[in-house]
């Protein structure tokens, strides 16, 4: 019998957000809940299993794994792409690599509870009133302040469309992007440096590339304003996570709403779990139940189609 692997169900909720009977009815499914990080631990884990259903990016599987695995047969992705996986080495080893559809709005929905958390200062309030306590901070009001997007693309023009909504000067900047992109998009198209210097809230969503990684150092902290909160729900490495923590310390920066992280799940005792300026979410930007449902029903969907086919090939 097939045996079939679904990594990282942190939640313990991948076989009640689909129906994986056509999967079950012909292999053997093992959930593991845990994270494992070692490469030979993941080898070892999955050496004895034909196929691996992988949630986005949580195990990564390099070249150098994919290449100690000789009985994997298929890769099942969730999410559209999957940067963490070497399509080309699985290719090269007739690994079929299947990805699921996704939202956007899961993001979009984080991005703005980041903001408007660290804007009214939701979590030390709720943490006062839990203590007994009752007011013991003067929110900031977004209407009327500048948001400053750091790409515009399908979820960066979402997040436009709600500060507009809010009242907010929205400004943006990329790489790629063009006045006439930004002025088709209802914002204001500025340069780099303006888009960092005037923001009161700044929020990014790029892509990772060797382009963007480290886009955001200290130099770019260095010109935004000392009231100013920065938002990454995009990918860690975008922002240079040591100038990020000694904006923060020293107050070159107000505060930070983080969802991503250079290493994930992010350390015990890494300062970012520990600084007061800073509200942290594990990677939780497209865990959301409509997300979910379509990434676990569209992957086993695509696992009992392969496997079906399989066997077919196979007699």
């Amino acid at each position: 019998m097939m045996k079939v692997a679904i990594l990282d169900d942190y939640q313990n909720v991948a076989l009640t957000m689909a129906d994986w009977s056509a999967v079950a009815a012909v292999a053997e499914i093992t959930v593991f809940h845990d994270h494992l990080a070692d490469p030979d631990a993941v080898v070892e884990r999955l050496a004895p299993f034909d196929v691996v259903c992988v949630m986005r990016e949580r195990t990564p599987l390099p070249r150098t794994i994919i290449e100690r695995l000789p009985r994997l047969k298929m890769i099942a992705s969730t999410g559209p792409f999957n940067a963490a996986i070497d399509v080309s080495a699985a290719e090269e080893r007739g690994i079929y690599v299947s990805t699921t559809g996704g939202y956007l709005e899961s993001t979009v929905e984080l991005t703005w509870a980041l903001i408007l958390a660290a804007a009214r200062r939701i979590v030390d309030e709720t943490l006062s009133v839990r203590a007994g306590g009752w007011q013991t901070s003067v929110g900031r009001q977004l209407g009327g302040a500048v948001l400053g997007v750091l790409g515009l693309g399908r979820i960066g023009t979402r997040v436009a469309r709600v500060g507009a909504a809010f009242g907010m000067d929205v400004i943006a900047w990329s790489t790629n992007l063009t006045p006439h992109a930004a002025e088709q998009a209802g914002v204001t198209y500025v340069s780099k440096d303006q888009l960092f210097s005037r923001a009161d809230v700044l929020t990014i969503h790029l892509v990772l590339s060797e382009r963007t990684r480290g886009l955001v150092g200290a130099a770019e902290l260095g010109l935004m304003k000392p009231t100013a909160v920065l938002v990454n729900t995009s990918r860690g490495p975008i922002v240079d996570e040591e100038a990020l923590v000694e904006a923060l310390r020293s107050g070159v920066i107000a505060a930070a709403g983080l969802d991503v992280f250079d290493i994930e799940p992010l350390p015990p005792g890494h300062p970012l779990r520990s600084l007061d300026n800073v509200i942290a979410t594990p990677h939780i930007g497209y865990v959301a139940d409509r997300v979910y449902r379509t990434f676990y029903g569209e992957a086993a969907a695509k696992i009992a189609r392969w496997l079906v086919e399989f066997s077919g090939r196979g007699s």
